[in-house]
């Protein structure tokens, strides 16, 4: 059986929703962040975190679940830096499943179809539902070094469109992969 790290990435800056977003709590009075947490460490349970340094609210949160947390002296950077810092601390994985932490509604079957293709031999995959696809993203090994060597804000999105010859996609209904929060109404809306 192949290892799979699982990477959550926490360190985003919330500028749009106006204030610590992850640590929001949705209807079940469980922060954003823990429950996407949850749902990943389900599937894989040595799921780490990337959190901005000095995030000590959601470094709690995450500690709280046992979550191995890297802090990202380099977040302000953008979405790609931390995810490059996920891959470089798990640089002995044999893939990655990447996650966003203000996806709570990705159910832990959707996260494990990743895993499971990802195991089975892709070199990348994701959910389509509705036809627009979603997350988590899943990445072979094969793609180590142009993962470690991201930086900006726009994550793993130029190497995919890059790569997309490389890209399994897989339908899926579960929703939840395209329902992110970006503003409080999300955490109503969905």
């Amino acid at each position: 059986m192949t290892e799979i790290a699982g990477i959550l990435l926490a360190a985003g800056s919330a500028r749009r929703f106006g204030a610590a977003k992850l640590l929001q709590p949705l209807h079940d009075s469980v922060p954003v962040a823990a429950a996407t947490a949850q749902a990943m460490m389900q599937v894989l349970p040595n799921t780490l975190a990337v959190v901005k340094p000095g995030d000590h609210a959601l470094i709690e949160v995450f500690a709280e679940l046992g979550l191995h947390i890297i802090e990202n002296p380099l977040a302000d950077e953008g979405m790609g830096a931390s995810l490059a810092a996920g891959v470089d601390a798990t640089a002995q994985a044999d893939g990655w499943l990447i996650m966003l932490a203000d996806m709570p509604w990705i159910q832990p079957a959707t996260i494990s179809a990743v895993a499971d293709r990802l195991e089975n031999g892709a070199s990348m995959v994701a959910p389509v539902y509705a036809g627009q696809r979603g997350h988590p993203v899943g990445f072979s090994s094969r793609w180590l070094q142009p993962l470690r060597d991201l930086s900006g804000d726009k994550g793993a999105c130029d190497l995919i469109r890059d790569h997309s010859d490389a890209l399994e996609l897989f339908t899926t209904e579960d929703a939840g992969v395209v329902k992110d929060i970006d503003y409080p109404q999300d955490l109503s809306r969905y």
